[in-house]
């Protein structure tokens, strides 16, 4: 079961996240299950687990994980997005804890039908709920080349995007890009050879940035964040982890803003806007792995944890 998903900084998000052992929380990126079995052990007695995903294949095998705990843990197909949605109908009004999981999981990139990967040759896809009918597909045949550069520009931070964008559109007019392989040598075309032979596989930031695109990956972020403290109790947390600098900026940022939303001039004596925090953050500093679980884990290298804790809604 641990080879679908090799949860990352399992011990100290399990640990910030759950401080009462018999609370709510909610997992709203379960995957395969490893960071939701982590939380489902700690918890005792009336204590509940919300399990959320919008991939089947993935809430499949985290239900074969968390058998042995099915008396408090409850499965649902969702993206964490609609949280609110979510706890609404099972007449859940607030949650203790909240862990969010960004990004794609080891068991998407390794399957490589899923066109998740530049690695194997597979149909563009990249969608993480395979009922969405929009795909990678129509985005890479779809877009024009100035909304291509932007997604490759914005969402890979990519120095070529303007060439790799060029290079797609003349591309596609021999008929449309329908693999991974093909996007790949479109990319690597594009790309100056000197600027290939050093850095990480030249099409990385493309395909993530196409994948973050077809799936509003940091869409999804925002709502999740802002709607998830909504729904924490006072002393209730949120953790998140991320794998790139887009989604720890949003989440560094989003978090800050709710502990200070104060939008008074510094010159003011006193705060007159109104707003108060929402948040108090815990975690001043990311926490990352440790270097043994790197090493035993190649992809945790870029995992950053953030936890911020509700606060009382008169503070």
């Amino acid at each position: 079961m641990m080879t679908y998903h090799v949860p990352i900084l399992l011990k100290e998000a399990v640990e910030g996240l759950v401080r009462d052992r018999e609370g709510i929380y909610v997992d709203g990126t379960t995957g395969g299950g490893g960071h939701s079995e982590g939380i489902a052990k700690r918890l005792l007695g009336n204590g509940k687990l919300i399990c959320l995903d919008q991939d089947s294949e993935a809430l499949a095998e985290a239900g074969q994980r968390l058998r042995p705990f099915s008396e408090r843990v409850k499965l649902v197909k969702a993206n964490f997005r609609d949280l609110a949605e979510v706890l609404d109908g099972l007449g859940i009004e607030k949650a203790d804890g909240i862990l969010l999981d960004i990004g794609v999981s080891s068991h998407q990139l390794d399957a490589g039908e899923r066109g998740f990967s530049y690695q194997a040759d597979a149909p563009l896809d990249m969608r993480m709920d395979r009922q969405q009918s929009f795909s990678a597909y129509d985005v890479v045949n779809g877009y024009s080349e100035t909304e291509l550069l932007r997604v490759i520009r914005d969402y890979g931070e990519e120095k070529w995007a303007a060439r790799i964008a060029k290079f797609i559109v003349e591309a596609r007019k021999g008929g449309p890009l329908e693999s991974t392989g093909q996007l790949v040598d479109v990319i690597k075309a594009a790309i100056p050879a000197s600027a290939r032979r050093e850095g990480p596989h030249p099409a990385k930031r493309t395909f993530q940035a196409i994948r973050i695109e077809v799936n509003d990956e940091l869409g999804a972020l925002q709502d999740g964040l802002e709607r998830g403290v909504e729904r924490l109790r006072p002393g209730g947390r949120m953790a998140v982890i991320t794998f790139h600098s887009l989604e720890d900026r949003m989440v560094k940022q989003t978090f800050r803003r709710l502990a200070d939303p104060c939008t008074c001039p510094k010159s003011f004596p006193v705060c007159v806007c109104g707003k108060k925090p929402q948040v108090e953050i815990v975690t001043r500093k990311p926490i990352q792995p440790s270097s043994e679980e790197i090493e035993g884990n190649p992809r945790a290298r870029s995992a950053k944890l953030r936890i911020a804790q509700r606060l009382c809604s008169n503070t």
